[in-house]
């Protein structure tokens, strides 16, 4: 009896020790700058890899916007672009932790081209490495033709449709005149899209955004000498300038970014494999030239 009296208080002991760590580890955690109770910080979040599924992040933004202990938001971009609809819900999130009263600033990283910069023109202020590639302001659809190859090897690709267009892009013939042109107006739309979303981002002159919005890649240096970036620095620069224009003590206190594991990043990086090519046929894409989709 009294060695099972033992054994529980040691339990209860180990199990009260560990509440006590807890509290303490999160009590640290909420201290704020001024030495006590919830304080005021900079959340930081993460855009990595390639565009396509962004349902955490938009998740991750809302939570910051509506955490009344986050006062600035620094997102980190290391993306060379992605699929056009979840690159303008991206944007748009920004633009709504703005409205909220809430200062972001964007970080960007080795690369933060096309819909990485997309992503970028909707922040208060945007930091670049000097040697950060960024820019690729252009749309791209590609498509492959395998008419030749197909007849080569004895394949008799049939389709049946409804509707006089159901089947662009289709791989086993040319694509025609009328075909190209409606297309290609499809992505002069979204290019114009995004060259607005520079012009209204950046407050600059819609007529000096077209010049340099052709699709070309720039580094950090080039981008600030064009004002498409505000300043050269770091992840620690942009955060220190959240907190600036949020009226906090610098240092902040901040929220690390999550860290999410993704399957197609470990793939593409590991075995080679380029995870948003067969996205590349079908869907219109921000895209830098370093991308290789091609």
């Amino acid at each position: 009896m009294a060695r099972r009296l033992t054994v529980v208080g040691v339990t209860v002991a180990i199990y009260l020790g560990v509440v006590v760590v807890f509290l303490a580890v999160v009590s640290a955690m909420l201290q704020g700058p001024e030495g006590g109770g919830f304080g005021a910080r900079v959340a930081i979040v993460e855009l990595e890899g390639i565009i396509v599924d962004v349902e955490e992040l938009l998740k991750d933004l809302k939570g910051h916007r509506d955490n009344p202990l986050v006062r600035a938001v620094v997102i980190r971009i290391n993306s060379p672009g992605g699929i056009v609809g979840p690159t303008q819900e991206l944007h748009d999130a920004i633009r709504r932790v703005r409205q909220a009263g809430k200062p972001v600033v964007a970080s960007l990283g080795a690369v933060a081209a096309s819909g990485g910069y997309y992503v970028a023109v909707a922040a208060d202020q945007i930091y670049a490495n000097p040697g950060t590639l960024t820019g690729s302001i252009g749309v791209i659809m590609q498509m492959a033709n395998l008419e030749n190859l197909m007849k080569k090897v004895g394949v008799d690709y049939v389709v049946v449709k409804a509707g006089h267009f159901k089947d662009m892009g289709n791989i086993a013939r040319s694509m025609t005149a009328e075909e190209r042109r409606v297309l290609q107006a499809l992505l002069d739309d979204v290019h114009a899209q995004f060259i607005t979303a520079v012009t209204e981002g950046r407050k600059l002159d819609r007529a000096r955004v077209v010049q340099f919005a052709d699709g070309r890649i720039f580094s950090g240096a080039q981008a600030k000498a064009l004002s498409m970036v505000d300043e050269l620095g770091g992840l620690e620069d942009a955060v220190n300038r959240a907190a600036k224009l949020a009226g906090l003590d610098i240092p902040p206190r901040v929220i690390p970014a999550r860290r999410r594991l993704s399957i197609l990043d470990l793939l593409r990086n590991q075995l080679g494999l380029m995870g948003g090519r067969a996205l590349a046929p079908v869907l219109p894409v921000f895209k830098t030239p370093l991308y290789l989709m091609d």
